[in-house]
């Protein structure tokens, strides 16, 4: 890195953070409903949000600080295995299409704020709710962290604070001061905030790709020049492993972790509670169709965003942390000026999905725990303060996380999360169109894939880290290597649908489904929603049997 401070670009950031700043305090006046007491307004923005707003929304929210910094990270370090992100934001969007907005339509009628409420419903089991719900806050809690290492990196290569200041509060203090104006908006403006903040963070993250991906090959001496100088750097042998440090283009040794790893992501992406919260704002199922024909747009630019990392290889950046290697090169490639801005732009891309993340893992406590467990008569008044005040531990959690525990850790907590989250998949997107699935069963294939995924994770060693060294392992059975995610998930579909056939066999008492075949497919809400199907026993794991109703269809 560069000694001292770099004060233009220090300049710019500051400008930008103030204009955001105040932005999102702005946000809380911006479509203000008459009713802003409640969980539907602060924490959804009054599901509200048109085609444009949802798209910057859920660019802001997917396409995070991290992925700005993380993608280009692994290509730098590791070659063409870093470039798996390109491919699953390929396949989510038609997976997405299906079954989106059949859950917007569904969460629409029942005024649904999270996965969990629809998992209760749909199953009429608190029990798999609460599953649900821990698995979403468990998952996004070291994603947050992520956030703050991105926001923490790009100060640390402008000389701000970072890890050369000796005393923790000059080198902590910038990182505080953010985190303090990012809990502020988001207490006083919710969902709002990061909408409206969306637009600038996504305007300035395709303006530096864009300048990037010329003005940097052409100092370079052209992509030509580029990928020799990476292929044989990559070609190099690691002195920790004794093999090459990675590949230009992925061999056939490394291509079933790479397909598996895509598959399972893709798979997951959806599954994350701030996915859907950014979902569920939306005005209208038409909203969400359009959204998945033109998100692939993001999916372009992080294409080009992976070739940063080639292009940090090729540049000769040497950096400890490969976290830092994108901010490097923008700093040693770039005039001071646009250094600034595209500093602001990581650092605004930290702001936006930080701020959703939170309002997501509150809601799902002030939803799923508080009121189905601690306070069943909270009013929507009583459920929004909660969800506030959550959502300020959630980041006071996060932030403790990175401050006090290496960042390599964050890191590999934050691909546990994902193995994690993606056992939700069968009690959500299944329950979206059949009910088949017995509660019970989805539990116990929940809490084998939970399990199997967690243990396979902190057997995985790295040259840097004897546990939770990654997310690929062999899988049981073959010889290849790949995404213990998808292998937990192959586990958990496998003994949901058995216990499953089992139950029903026996006749086990079902849940109560409180949603009808009309609700998945309208796009209006229902003249009164019905209230929540009564349970017979503790955590409403009992009730009547709901064989006569029937099934829902897959929308036309």
């Amino acid at each position: 890195m560069n000694g001292g401070v770099n004060g233009v670009a220090l300049a710019v950031f500051v400008f930008f953070f103030v204009l955001v700043t105040v932005m999102g305090f702005r946000a809380a006046r911006w479509r203000k409903a008459e009713n802003e007491h409640s969980l539907d307004e602060w924490g959804l923005g009054g599901r509200s949000f048109g085609t444009w707003i949802t798209w910057f929304l859920l660019g802001g929210d997917l396409y995070t600080a991290y992925t700005f910094v993380a993608v280009p990270a692994a290509v730098y370090a590791a070659g063409a295995s870093g470039f798996f992100a390109v491919p699953y934001t390929i396949l989510v969007y038609p997976l997405i299409f299906t079954f989106l907005p059949r859950l917007w339509s569904v969460s629409h009628r029942h005024g649904y704020v999270t996965t969990s409420d629809f998992v209760r419903g749909r199953f009429g089991s608190k029990g798999l709710s609460l599953a649900v719900a821990l698995t979403g806050i468990l998952a996004t809690m070291p994603y947050i962290a992520l956030q703050l290492v991105g926001i923490q990196s790009v100060l640390d290569v402008m000389g701000v604070g970072g890890s050369e200041s000796t005393h923790w509060f000059v080198k902590d203090l910038p990182l505080l001061i953010a985190f303090g104006v990012l809990a502020a908006y988001t207490y006083s403006s919710g969902l709002r905030a990061p909408a409206l903040i969306a637009f600038v963070k996504d305007g300035l993250i395709y303006l530096v790709i864009a300048v990037a991906i010329v003005y940097i090959p052409l100092k370079l001496g052209g992509f030509h020049e580029i990928f020799a100088k990476a292929g044989d750097a990559l070609a190099q042998k690691d002195p920790a492993t004794g093999k090459p440090r990675g590949e230009l283009a992925s061999g056939p040794d490394a291509q079933w972790a790479y397909a598996t790893l895509a598959f399972g992501s893709a798979l997951a992406l959806f599954m994350y509670p701030h996915s859907i919260t950014a979902t569920l704002s939306s005005k209208n199922r038409t909203v969400i169709r359009r959204n998945t024909t033109i998100l692939p747009l993001y999916s372009l630019m992080l294409g080009f965003l992976a070739l940063l990392g080639f292009m940090a290889i090729a540049a000769g950046i040497k950096v400890d942390n490969g976290q830092l290697a994108i901010p490097q090169l923008f700093e040693n490639m770039f005039p001071d000026w646009f250094t600034g801005v595209a500093f602001a732009a990581i650092g605004i891309g930290a702001l936006v999905p930080a701020a959703i993340m939170s309002i997501a893992a509150a809601n799902l406590f002030t939803r799923n725990i508080y009121k189905d467990f601690l306070k069943p008569g909270a009013t929507p008044e009583q459920e929004t303060k909660v969800s506030k005040l959550v959502s300020l531990l959630v980041k006071v959690g996060a932030l403790v996380f990175v401050l006090g525990m290496d960042k390599t850790v964050a890191i590999n907590f934050q691909l546990l999360g994902g193995i994690w989250i993606l056992q939700t998949f069968p009690a959500l997107v299944g329950g979206l169109f059949t009910r088949w699935f017995h509660r019970w069963a989805l539990l116990a294939g929940w809490a084998v894939g939970m399990v199997y995924g967690t243990l396979a994770a902190y057997g995985v060693a790295s040259p840097t880290q004897e546990h939770f060294g990654g997310s690929n392992a062999a899988i049981p059975g073959i010889k290849e290597t790949g995404y213990i995610g998808v292998t937990a998930f192959v586990l958990n579909v496998l003994v949901t649908v058995v216990l499953t056939v089992v139950l029903r066999a026996v006749k086990a008492p079902d849940g109560v489904d409180e949603t009808r075949p009309e609700d998945y497919t309208a796009d209006a809400p229902a003249p009164a929603p019905r209230p929540a199907a009564s349970a017979g026993a503790p955590g409403g794991d009992a009730g009547r049997p709901d064989d006569d109703r029937p099934e829902p269809v897959p929308a036309p």
